[in-house]
């Protein structure tokens, strides 16, 4: 590995701005070793190390095909097209890569050909996004969207020509041979590396076995980067989640077919329409807040839950729709007759398109559609397995019913690591207190290989951590005064640049509405442009100021004097009345273990470490961390997140934390 990664290695030679890191090359080697003798391996590389490198050298060394799964697309660009051309020009052999994203990111020809003789347009303006498409498809060769970059992110009608899976007609469709999803798979047939998200690897490790068989090519050796979102990327797979969107689609794209059979015809157009009028009514009726969905249930859900309103989460059950009367018997609510006439007008669509003889193929695909949809609305709403908890979401004018595993352990045990040879997990935080223990908990590992590699930035110099005292408990009513207060006094102090953190949107909108008038620096919030627009505008901007959640947590990258502090207002508890949350929490108390040490404090501190990882991104940074929150001095586990966070100096002074930027 010196030979490549030393300081007068392959890297060195080819690369102006490259960095000798002995932590590295101890990851290089890390990984080399586990996919050459097999076995599963833990690597937590603190920033600046150099992972994708030292991960990817040792996959094209290994002769056989490896896949390279991250947390976002943003990365798999990166890795694509940044990386592996580097990688090409100067790495002797030749080797070859492919980026698979989900389906719905690529557009589908044959619905791209429908869609120029069927109006799906409103407006000019989306007129001549469509033609530019249809340009564009002509001579692309991925059919990935991404390549559209001068077009709107939010195209209104690309649901109407994207290839999402369940209007696929497979090996029956007149473009099956030009497809860019066949075209694809074919070349990752062909690959050595072939790079996809968690999405796309757990959508895939589900199918597998099943009745549409895999996505990917199959594969002896995985390497899963950003590995600490691989729990929750794996439950929403192992589920199942039913919306008011499916119903909306499987309606529209059935009214699309064209049918011969005037009659058969005119039955169907009937169910659809007594389909789309009961899945409005079913779906209206868990609008509103947690506490409204529960009033009668006889749980103090609704009082816990104060954050829920318009895009709540809370937990369904079968009380909702099924209650005892006086007698003893089980009686419907109104929200059950709702359920109810739901699956029957379900049962009549399928009636209606399995009498029509002549149909098109794309008949075939609506009744598949149908009855998927009435089997996993049955288990989401009647199914009283107790491993999954039932939880309703509500986004914008989205109502979504999930089904999620409470653990999925088992599943990950059995289903990934005992059929892998090799794999390798890794992340800037993956431990807590410097132990692997909850990751491995959460995700069924019993033995491997664990490696902790510090960062390659020297803290010591680079960073101070500001701890304000005399701060109040955050659940007091005093708190927020005094965190505009103390956010004030920092941002004056490093001259704006910084990002202030928030674990909810309340929080940060009250704190940015009492700040903003107190603050001579360009302030930005979270939800007034796109999360790249917004980014884009805080680099370009001098002294700004933005505040943001969960999103600004990780994935964001901002070297340099224009982001010389970061302030963490609460620390990132997970909150307790969320429907998963609490259901995990609650099953380890129920397996005797203490669910408060065991799962929320680790993942706070997983969480945490993604925050402050956003301030020191290279050897010329310096800068500010700060937590707001009291807890880190005043409660015992606050030492468990201090022993987590980088080797940096402490101070409760903020002319001595300022002195960092000087």
């Amino acid at each position: 590995m010196e030979d490549v990664f030393g300081p007068d290695g392959l890297i060195a030679r080819h690369h102006p701005n490259y960095e000798y890191r002995p932590g590295q090359i101890e990851m290089a080697a890390a990984v080399h070793q586990t996919i050459e003798k097999g076995g599963l391996t833990l690597i937590e590389a603190g920033t600046g190390t150099g992972k994708t490198l030292a991960y990817l050298i040792p996959a094209l060394a290994a002769g056989r095909r490896v896949i390279v799964s991250t947390a976002t697309k943003a990365l798999q660009e990166q890795l694509h097209k940044k990386d592996i051309p580097f990688l090409q020009r100067i790495i002797p052999r030749e080797f070859t890569a492919i980026c698979m994203k989900g389906r719905s990111n690529y557009v589908c020809l044959n619905r791209l050909k429908k869609a120029e003789v069927m109006p799906v347009l409103r407006g000019l303006e989306e007129v001549d996004h469509f033609e530019e498409i249809r340009k564009w498809a002509a001579e692309t060769e991925t059919g990935d969207r991404a390549e559209l970059t001068n077009l709107p992110e939010d195209l209104s009608f690309w649901p109407q020509i994207d290839a999402r899976a369940e209007i696929c007609l497979g090996q029956k469709c007149p473009e099956y041979d030009a497809c860019f999803i066949t075209q694809m798979r074919r070349k990752a047939f062909e690959s050595d590396v072939v790079i996809v998200n968690h999405h796309l690897f757990f959508a895939d490790l589900a199918l597998r076995g099943g009745e549409y068989g895999a996505v990917l090519p199959d594969y002896d050796t995985v390497i899963f980067d950003e590995a600490h979102e691989l729990e929750d990327v794996a439950a929403s797979y192992f589920g199942c989640s039913v919306s008011n969107f499916r119903f909306v689609d499987l309606i529209q794209d059935t009214q699309k077919i064209t049918i011969n059979e005037v009659e058969k015809a005119a039955e169907l157009t009937k169910a659809l329409a007594r389909l789309s009028q009961r899945s409005d009514t079913f779906f209206l009726g868990f609008r509103g807040s947690g506490s409204d969905q529960n009033a009668n249930s006889g749980r103090s859900f609704g009082q816990r839950n104060r954050g829920s309103g318009s895009d709540g989460r809370y937990p369904i059950s079968r009380a909702m729709f099924a209650s005892a009367g006086s007698d003893g018997k089980l009686a419907l609510t109104a929200k059950g007759e709702t359920f109810l006439s739901l699956l029957k007008a379900l049962d009549r669509v399928l009636s209606a398109a399995n009498t029509i003889t002549d149909g098109p193929i794309e008949l075939e695909n609506i009744i598949r559609r149908t009855e998927e949809l009435k089997f996993e609305l049955e288990f989401v709403v009647m199914d009283e397995d107790p491993t999954f908890v039932r939880w309703c979401e509500q986004r914008g004018r989205g109502v979504f019913l999930h089904a999620t595993p409470i653990d999925v352990s088992g599943i990950l045990s059995e289903k990934l690591f005992a059929e892998v040879k090799s794999a390798v997990l890794t992340s800037a935080t993956m431990t807590a207190g410097r132990s692997f223990g909850f990751l491995k908990s959460r995700l069924g590992i019993e033995h491997s290989r664990d490696f902790l590699i510090d960062s390659h930035f020297d803290f010591k110099s680079q960073a101070v951590l500001y701890l304000p005292e005399r701060m109040p408990d955050p659940r007091s009513s005093e708190f927020l005064e005094r965190s505009v207060e103390e956010i004030v006094r920092i941002v004056k102090a490093t001259s704006g640049r910084a990002f202030i953190l928030f674990t909810s949107n309340s929080s940060m909108t009250e704190t940015y509405e009492r700040a903003r008038n107190l603050i001579d620096f360009p302030l930005f919030m979270q939800g007034q442009a796109s999360k790249t627009g917004l980014l884009d505008r805080f680099r370009t901007t001098k002294g700004a100021v933005l505040f943001a959640t969960s999103s600004f947590w990780q994935g964001v990258d901002v070297q340099g004097e224009a982001l010389s502090c970061v302030v963490i207002v609460k620390l990132p508890f997970a909150v307790p009345s969320d429907p998963v949350t609490a259901a995990r929490q609650k099953y380890i108390d129920d397996q005797g273990g203490n669910s408060f040490y065991e799962y929320s404090v680790p993942e706070a501190v997983i969480s945490l470490k993604q925050g402050l990882g956003r301030l020191i991104r290279s050897t010329s940074d310096r800068g500010i961390l700060s937590i707001l929150d009291p807890r880190l001095r005043t409660k015992a586990y606050g030492r468990y997140f201090l022993q987590s966070l980088p080797h940096c100096k402490v101070t409760a002074s903020l002319e001595e934390a300022a002195a960092v930027l000087r």
